[in-house]
């Protein structure tokens, strides 16, 4: 069960199909990119907003920020994952279902996604923490300065985090629940 809350902000999971590690090239990160571009452009006069994002080479994880009269993220992941999956070139998977073929879909993206509304600033805080930590957490980087298909960068030059925070050698982290 969703829930559609106008101008409400969301934390997101999207993987892809079967996990296979299609955004692990740079060309597939710059078309997802690109990707959500057209999407923000196509809903520009109901825009919303990135707050944090991470993209690791089979999900990602982000929150969003939707207008005040407006609750259809739907909308918009479906936008986005087809704007891809149009361009991506790549080979999609194989022995897709009769139910994939017959809906036209390529097999690089599962249905659905997930997602959670963010109750308060505390939440808010803590996923970002749980975005900025996913590349350490699944061994791709010892620090999450590292991982450059994020916005942990951003959140360092605003102040948010410290350049070192999110290293393997911060020990504070596993009070958080990232051991």
């Amino acid at each position: 069960r969703r829930a559609f809350l106008e101008g409400g902000t969301f934390f997101f999971t999207v993987v892809t199909y079967k996990r296979r590690p299609i955004l692990k090239e740079q060309c597939s990160i710059d078309l997802l990119k690109q990707s959500f571009r057209t999407t923000m452009a196509t809903m520009a006069t109901l825009p919303f907003r990135v707050d944090a994002v991470v993209v690791l080479p089979d999900h990602l994880h982000t929150i969003w920020t939707l207008p005040d009269d407006e609750s259809d993220f739907s909308t918009r992941w479906k936008l986005i994952k087809g704007a891809f999956s149009r361009r991506y070139s790549g080979a999609g998977a194989t022995n897709l279902s009769e139910s994939m073929r017959v809906k036209g879909e390529k097999g690089i993206w599962q249905r659905r996604f997930w997602e959670h509304a963010i109750r308060d600033q505390k939440d808010f805080d803590r996923h970002c923490d749980y975005i900025h930590y996913n590349p350490v957490k699944h061994g791709l980087v010892v620090s999450a300065i590292e991982w450059k298909h994020s916005s942990f960068l951003r959140f360092v030059e605003e102040g948010i985090y410290e350049p070192n925070w999110g290293s393997t050698a911060d020990t504070g982290l596993a009070d958080m629940g990232f051991e």
